[in-house]
C-alpha cells in the first residue's frame, strides 16, 4: 500500500450523447494529470455521453471499448482511473462506476444506489444493491455516485468495509453547489477518510452544472478545489494523516447509545 501518492480531478463539460468527443477530452485530460505525475485520477459521472436516456442502450455498448482505451491509457500512465458510465446488463441499464488499476486491470465496479428521480433517473436505470471496496495497488478505495453523497450511510459502510480513500463520480447542479461542498467536507470528517470528489461543469439546456471538484483531508481540509470551468487538480494524499487523526479522535470506536 503506498502511504503517500498523488491524486487528481479531471471536470469538463460533458457533451450529450457525443462519444467520440467526450472520450477525447478525457484523454486529453489523462495526459495533463499523468504529466504532473497523479497516481488516482477521477472523471464525472456519466462522462462518455451524459445522461442522453433515449440513447442509453446504444451508449451501453460502448462501453467495453472506452473501457478497454481507459485501461491502455491507466497502464501508460501507471494510475488508477474512475469515473462512472452506463453498463448494459441484460435488459437492465446501471449508472456504474468503473475503477481501472494502474495495471490496466478494473479493480472493481459499482452500480449506482440512489437513483435521483427528480430528473427521472429511476426512469432509465435499474439501481444497484452493494456498497463498494475495490483493492488497489495503492490502498483500498470505495466507490460513490453523485445523490449517494446525501446518503451518509453508505459512506460508513464503505469505509467500515475498509475504504481509506472514497471516489465520487457527480454530474451536480450549480443551483445546490452549496450542498455538494458542505456534504463532502462532511462525508470525509465524519468518516475520517480522504475524499476525491469530481463534478462535471458547462451547461446542458435549462441546467447549469457547478464543478468544484474537490480533494478533502480526514479533517475536513480542502487539498484541492477547482472553479466553475474546465479544470484538472491535483493534491498529494498522506495516509499517515487518516491513522493519526483516527488515533486522536476515534470516532469509528464508538459502539452506538449505551443502555
Amino acid at each position: 500500500m503506498n502511504k503517500i501518492f498523488k491524486t487528481g480531478t479531471f471536470q469538463f463539460d460533458v457533451r450529450l450523447g457525443d462519444i467520440e468527443s467526450n472520450l477525447a477530452k478525457v484523454i486529453e485530460g489523462l495526459y495533463v494529470l499523468g504529466d504532473r505525475n497523479v497516481d488516482m485520477a477521477v472523471l464525472p459521472e456519466m462522462w462518455s455521453c451524459g445522461f442522453d436516456n433515449n440513447r442509453l442502450i446504444n451508449h451501453a455498448k460502448q462501453t467495453p471499448f472506452i473501457i478497454d482505451t481507459l485501461s491502455r491509457t491507466a497502464a501508460k500512465y501507471n494510475m488508477i482511473v474512475a469515473g462512472s458510465l452506463p453498463e448494459a446488463s441484460g435488459k437492465d441499464i446501471f449508472n456504474t462506476s468503473y475503477l481501472i488499476d494502474t495495471n490496466g486491470n478494473i479493480a472493481g465496479y459499482y452500480r449506482k444506489i440512489h437513483l435521483f428521480s427528480l430528473t427521472e433517473e429511476d426512469r432509465y436505470f435499474s439501481a444497484g444493491n452493494r456498497a463498494v471496496v475495490c483493492n488497489t495497488s495503492i490502498c483500498p478505495v470505495g466507490l460513490m455516485i453523485c445523490y449517494d453523497l446525501r446518503f451518509p450511510e453508505l459512506c460508513r459502510s464503505i469505509t467500515l468495509k475498509g475504504a481509506l480513500v472514497v471516489i465520487i463520480s457527480a454530474q451536480w447542479p450549480l443551483g445546490r453547489i452549496k450542498h455538494w461542498d458542505i456534504l463532502s467536507q462532511a462525508r470525509a470528517i465524519e468518516n475520517q477518510i480522504f475524499i476525491i470528489a469530481t463534478n462535471r461543469c458547462g451547461k446542458e439546456k435549462e441546467i447549469e452544472f457547478g464543478g468544484h471538484s474537490q480533494i478533502i483531508s480526514p479533517t475536513g481540509e480542502i487539498l484541492s478545489m477547482a472553479g466553475k470551468g474546465e479544470c484538472a487538480s491535483v493534491a498529494e494524499i498522506n495516509l499517515y494523516k487518516i491513522m493519526e487523526f483516527r488515533d486522536k479522535i476515534p470516532c469509528l470506536k464508538y459502539s452506538g447509545p449505551q443502555k
